[in-house]
């Protein structure tokens, strides 16, 4: 059984592009990103963490080159991994071109930054030349002196003209396959940065509140401001940005996109907060559930009630239900039909194995 959301997002159109084997915009799924904290010449590190991140769904990673050595490791590290790798270029024109050398999917540049229009038009030809995108990051916190003189302060006007003057660079020099981000650290700034430019371009474009803090904090201000744009039908590509374990960035952003019906992965629990009705511990029994269940990577949704106020509501939407009773008496749902009852100490041995059997059922 497959829990439907109440509102269709209709997404906006986009001019699809492509990041390695991975489709950004047009009719592709809205892929999720991170970014390796390793150095990029301890190659092995980097290699490690972007499987890791592969492994919890990672679409694509990106990688820092700040210098001749990290991209230099950027040949090795691309023949190792599954994943296509973003190379974030900050300010040097040659750091763009080695990492496309080397292999690198796509650039994270800001055309701006590279310095002038033959060093630019340096970038696109080396993007050209090895099938490389690029990403137009626009952010709050670097953007050029002349837009804070003018504009007082960063605000979407600024972020946005920042983003415009860069794709006229590119488009200039007949180059069409990129993306582009305006983030900040505000939502507002942010959300209102993204309205505005999704009306003057079709490029598809990758969402993000940077610098949004720690795993709770950045997670919640993330899915305010990535949320809210998704359910208009804007955007492409996401990136939590946590101060955190980057697998973390990829788990979370997975949960928005679950949350408004966009893309599922793994188990989506339906849980209770728990009161004095519960009738087996909910809290500690989510939690064991969610590290037992980690390994699945096939979307299903189960609900853990604990009482029959919401329980049965809440299991005949779900594949699996679990509804707590009286006397030890825990009722089990499959497709939202009675199954079994079961005791405390049996629930999350049951469970995990019901949810095992209809994942391989699905497969």
């Amino acid at each position: 059984m497959e829990i439907r959301p109440h509102r269709i997002i209709n997404r906006r159109k986009t001019r699809p592009i492509k990041v390695g084997k991975v489709t950004v915009g047009g009719n592709s799924l809205v892929s999720v990103q991170s970014m390796t904290n390793t150095l990029t010449t301890d190659i092995k590190g980097t290699i490690d963490q972007i499987n890791s991140l592969e492994k919890a769904g990672a679409d694509i990673v990106r990688v820092s080159c700040p210098d001749e050595g990290s991209t230099k490791s950027l040949k090795k590290i691309v023949r190792e991994v599954n994943v296509p790798i973003v190379a974030d270029i900050h300010f040097h024109y040659k750091r763009a071109i080695e990492a496309a050398e080397m292999g690198a999917s796509c650039l994270r540049i800001n055309p701006g930054n590279i310095g002038s229009k033959d060093r630019i038009l340096e970038v696109v030809k080396a993007a050209k030349n090895n099938n490389c995108s690029i990403r137009i990051g626009v952010n709050a916190g670097s953007l050029d002196k002349s837009l804070l003189e003018k504009y007082k302060e960063p605000c979407p006007d600024a972020l946005v003209e920042s983003a415009a003057y860069n794709i006229k660079l590119l488009e200039d020099n007949n180059f069409f396959n990129f993306k582009i981000s305006v983030k900040s650290s505000d939502i507002f700034l942010t959300v209102k940065a993204y309205r505005k430019l999704s009306k003057i371009c079709n490029y598809p474009l990758h969402l993000g509140v940077t610098e949004a803090g720690g795993l709770l904090t950045g997670s919640i201000k993330s899915s305010i401001g990535i949320g809210q744009l998704l359910m208009e039908g804007i955007g492409d590509t996401i990136r939590v940005s946590l101060s955190s374990d980057p697998v973390d960035e990829i788990k979370a952003g997975y949960e928005i996109l679950k949350s408004l019906g966009i893309r599922s992965r793994g188990v989506n629990i339906i849980s209770c907060p728990s009161c004095a009705r519960q009738a087996f511990p909910v809290i500690e029994t989510v939690r064991k559930l969610e590290e037992k269940l980690s390994h699945i990577t096939k979307p299903i949704n189960l609900s853990i009630i604990g009482c029959v106020v919401n329980g049965p509501g809440e299991a005949a939407q779900t594949e699996i239900g679990l509804t707590g009773g009286g006397q030890d008496n825990n009722l089990l749902y499959l497709s939202g039909i009675p199954h079994t009852k079961v005791a405390g100490s049996e629930i999350i041995e049951k469970v995990v194995k019901l949810v095992e059997e209809k994942v391989n059922e699905i497969n």
